[in-house]
């Protein structure tokens, strides 16, 4: 399992990123009514109930698959050495930079200038925690990784709307040793180097298909996790058996990592690269029980073979309904499991019922009224009392 990757196994590219907000609340409307991004899943996390799951995409649940963690009493982390840096979002043009930072400006979003990485047009940009994230042009773009396309519901014009995860970036103390991960296991070849940036790309290539290894400066302080940082990115694989082949092809490198990890929403693997780097192996398929349930005709999708074509968000409820609501897939949340994550989220506000709302002719929300929202408060409550 130590040789050259086959071609049915290659890796296809970045499946999401996941990262901590102080804020369940102000998340959501940051990505919903900022950034333009459809809210497909609210779950909370499997491992801790105390904590949501938000997952953010475009209109057909898949690419950008942005998702956030809002830990309880999280402090807030620190960017720096032995961390994912920075997550980046797709546009279809360099013309959509020029679009997007005319809306940050008007929306009073921390921002930089347009500029250049690798040829490509970017344009790098903050959320209220400080998560750092860039706009990336696919107008140059030479890759073939699969697009989402832009939430309809959105007042982001379409040609616009973000349509996927760009690049991710990575700074790690020992470069060196994490490049060697990155080829021998993984399967990414060099693609070039700017300044201190080294571009690693996977399958054939392009946007949706690139992780920027980034070198430490000698004085450079080291990160730590909590909110405003990223916790894990995870690379596609296409389905359960590849998945079964990254599984045996980790521990045979005996790399650190978790054996198969039903999600429902896909299935997944996690291993640790570095210190302080998490990588997963997430599977475009839904996962095992989203699966076994669409087989047994138990959810809104008719068949297995169709639920194959579905996102796994959209498995147990259906494309009109998902994000209204707290989700709690049965095969993960039996009877007593699903009383508990229910306790557990109903001592956090979060109000999300709006979340299928038509926003096209909705004003550009600005990040002081993101801000000034309260956890749980109703919109209609909020929008009665905001004044601009």
């Amino acid at each position: 399992m130590t040789g050259t990757i086959e071609k049915p196994y290659i890796l296809a590219g970045v499946h999401h990123v996941t990262a901590i907000t102080s804020s369940a609340q102000k998340n959501y409307d940051f990505f919903t009514n900022i950034l333009g991004l459809r809210l497909a899943k609210l779950t909370v996390n499997q491992d801790d109930y105390e904590t949501y799951h938000l997952y953010f995409t475009g209109e057909d649940g898949k690419s950008p698959n942005m998702t956030f963690f809002d830990f309880k009493n999280a402090p807030q982390g620190m960017h720096g050495v032995n961390s994912i840096e920075r997550v980046s979002f797709r546009v279809a043009t360099d013309a959509s930079l020029t679009y997007w930072l005319d809306r940050f400006e008007h929306a009073h979003v921390k921002h930089a200038t347009i500029s250049s990485k690798f040829g490509q047009k970017t344009l790098e940009f903050e959320d209220f925690d400080g998560q750092k994230y860039q706009l990336i042009s696919d107008e140059k773009n030479t890759g073939d990784v699969a697009l989402d396309r832009p939430w309809m519901l959105s007042n982001v014009p379409e040609e616009h709307g973000i349509i996927g995860l760009g690049p991710v970036f990575v700074k790690v103390a020992d470069a060196e040793q994490l490049r060697t991960i990155m080829e021998t296991v993984f399967g990414f070849h060099y693609a070039g180097h700017e300044n201190q940036m080294h571009l690693f790309e996977v399958a054939n290539g392009g946007n949706g298909a690139a992780l920027i290894l980034e070198e430490a400066n000698e004085n450079e302080v080291y990160a730590y996790q909590g909110f405003g940082t990223i916790h894990h990115l995870a690379l596609g694989t296409a389905n359960p058996e590849t998945l079964h082949y990254w599984i045996e092809r980790i521990r045979s490198f005996r790399l650190p990592h978790s054996g198969l990890v039903d999600r429902f929403y896909f299935s997944s693997e996690y291993v640790r690269v570095a210190p302080g780097v998490l990588f997963e192996i997430a599977t475009f398929t839904p996962g095992i029980g989203a699966l076994e349930m669409a087989e047994a005709k138990e959810g809104v999708v008719d068949s297995y073979e169709e639920a194959l074509m579905t996102s796994g968000f959209w498995i147990d409820e259906s494309k009109e309904e998902a994000g209204k609501n707290l989700s709690l897939p049965a095969h993960l949340f039996p009877a007593e499991e699903a009383e508990k994550a229910r306790l557990a989220s109903s001592l956090r506000p979060l109000d999300t019922k709006d979340t299928l709302r038509d926003r096209r002719q909705d004003k550009l929300w600005t990040q002081e009224k993101v801000l000034e929202r309260m956890e749980g408060e109703s919109l209609a409550a909020f929008e009665a009392r905001y004044v601009e």
